[in-house]
C-alpha cells in the first residue's frame, strides 16, 4: 500500500457545548496516572484501582501523558472517517462480522436491531492494532496511517500498560503479569475505533424508549472511551439506578469488560451500560466518538488466575460458564461479535425488562 507522505487537511471537529440540564450523574473516581510513573506511585494508586473497579466498574484516568492536541486530532479523524469516505468506499470495506466474528471496517448504520423494528443509528470504522499500518483500509484515510498507528502504540503503552500493572498489583500479582498477554505480538481483537451517533427521527425514539444501545457489558478486557460533551452513556450502579456519565475534559473513562470477571472468577465485575438519546439541549447534535479496546491474545483461557493471593482469600463467585468449559479470549470474543444485535427473539429473564442469551457457553443479560 502506497501512504502519501503529506496528508491532506483534515477539517477541525468542534464539540457541542456540554449539557446544561441538571442531570442524574454518576460519582465516578479519577485517577492520575502521572503518579504511577514510579514503583512507589503505582503502588499508591493501587488501592484507588481496587476500589473504583470493584465499586463501579467504571473509572476516569486523568494526567494520562496524552496532549489534548492529539487528541483532538483523532476526534478530527473519526469525523473524517465518516464525512469524507464516499459509502461506496464504505461498503467496500463494511465488516463482515456476523461471518468473521471481529470488528474490522465499518459498521455502517441500521445493522444492529435494537427493539421493535427499530435499528441503530450509528456508524462506525475499526482499525486492529495490528493492521493499522499493514491492513487495507479506505483511501481518503491512508495519508494517516502512520499518525493513527503511533497513537494507538502510545495509549496502549501510557494507559493500558499502566492500568494493567495497577490491576495486576491490586490481585497481590506481579506487575508485569498481564503485559504479555495483551501486547502486539499475537492476535486479538484489539482495535481503535471511530464513531459517530446520529439522531433518530422522534418515532423511532419513541418506540424505543430513547436507547441508543440496550444496557450490556464489554467482553474485552478493558475500554478506553475519550470523553467528549454529548452526554448520551448511563451506566447501572448497584442500587439498580441508571446514572449519567459527565464529560471531563481530556480525561479518559475506563470499564472493565467481561474477560476480567472470568479472569477474576467474578471478584471484579463489568459495570452494565448504556447509549441513550443525549438531553434536550443536545438533541439532533451528531455525537462523535473515539475509543479504543484491550482484549487478551485469542489463546488466553478464560479461568480464575489460581495464584492470585486476593482470588484464593475472596474465594470465587457464582460464574456465567454455564458448562464448566471456559473459553478462550478469541473463541468467546468472536462469538459475542456474531451474535450482538440481531434479531433473533431474546428469552425474558426472571427480572422485568433483562433480556437472555447464551453465547460462546456463556448467559449474557441485556437490559432494555
Amino acid at each position: 500500500m502506497t501512504i502519501q507522505t503529506q496528508p491532506p487537511p483534515v477539517p477541525h471537529f468542534v464539540h457541542a457545548a456540554p449539557t446544561k440540564e441538571e442531570l442524574d450523574w454518576a460519582n465516578l473516581a479519577a485517577i492520575d496516572l502521572s503518579k504511577a510513573s514510579t514503583p512507589e506511585g503505582r503502588k499508591g494508586l493501587v488501592k484507588q484501582v481496587h476500589d473504583a473497579i470493584k465499586n463501579d466498574g467504571f473509572l476516569f484516568v486523568v494526567n494520562h501523558g496524552v496532549k489534548p492536541e492529539q487528541i483532538s486530532r483523532m476526534f478530527d479523524l473519526s469525523n473524517y472517517a465518516s464525512e469524507k469516505v464516499s459509502d461506496e468506499e464504505k461498503r467496500k470495506y463494511e465488516g463482515r462480522m456476523r461471518e468473521t466474528g471481529t470488528y474490522r471496517g465499518y459498521k455502517l448504520r441500521k445493522f444492529w436491531h435494537i427493539v421493535g423494528g427499530v435499528r441503530d443509528q450509528i456508524e462506525q470504522y475499526n482499525m486492529n492494532f495490528r493492521e493499522v499500518l499493514d491492513g487495507d483500509h479506505p483511501a481518503p484515510l491512508r495519508p494517516f496511517l502512520p499518525e493513527i498507528d503511533a497513537f494507538t502504540r502510545q495509549i496502549h503503552s501510557d494507559i493500558i500498560n499502566t492500568l494493567l500493572r495497577l490491576m495486576a498489583l491490586s490481585l497481590e500479582l506481579d506487575e508485569e503479569y498481564f503485559i504479555q498477554t495483551h501486547d502486539f505480538s499475537a492476535n486479538a481483537e484489539t482495535f481503535l475505533r471511530f464513531v459517530k451517533y446520529f439522531p433518530r427521527p422522534q418515532e423511532e425514539e419513541e418506540k424505543a424508549g430513547g436507547v441508543w444501545l440496550k444496557g450490556h457489558t464489554d467482553f474485552m478486557t478493558l475500554t478506553l472511551l475519550f470523553s467528549q460533551p454529548v452526554s448520551a452513556l448511563q451506566i447501572l450502579t448497584k442500587a439498580g439506578e441508571w446514572k449519567w456519565v459527565r464529560h471531563v475534559e481530556n480525561g479518559v473513562l475506563v470499564n472493565i469488560g467481561e474477560a476480567v470477571e472470568f479472569l477474576t472468577g467474578g471478584y471484579y465485575k463489568p459495570t452494565i451500560h448504556r447509549v441513550r438519546q443525549p438531553p434536550q439541549d443536545q438533541q439532533n447534535i451528531d455525537r462523535v466518538g473515539l475509543l479504543y479496546f484491550c482484549s487478551a491474545h485469542d489463546d488466553v483461557v478464560f479461568k480464575p488466575i489460581a495464584e492470585s493471593p486476593v482470588l484464593q482469600r475472596a474465594g470465587m463467585s457464582e460464574s456465567r460458564i454455564l458448562d464448566g468449559n471456559c473459553p478462550t479470549a478469541g473463541e468467546y470474543g468472536k462469538a459475542r461479535v456474531m451474535a450482538y444485535g440481531g434479531t433473533q427473539p431474546l428469552k425474558q429473564g426472571a427480572q422485568k425488562g433483562v433480556d437472555e442469551e447464551v453465547v460462546g457457553g456463556i448467559l449474557l443479560r441485556h437490559y432494555n
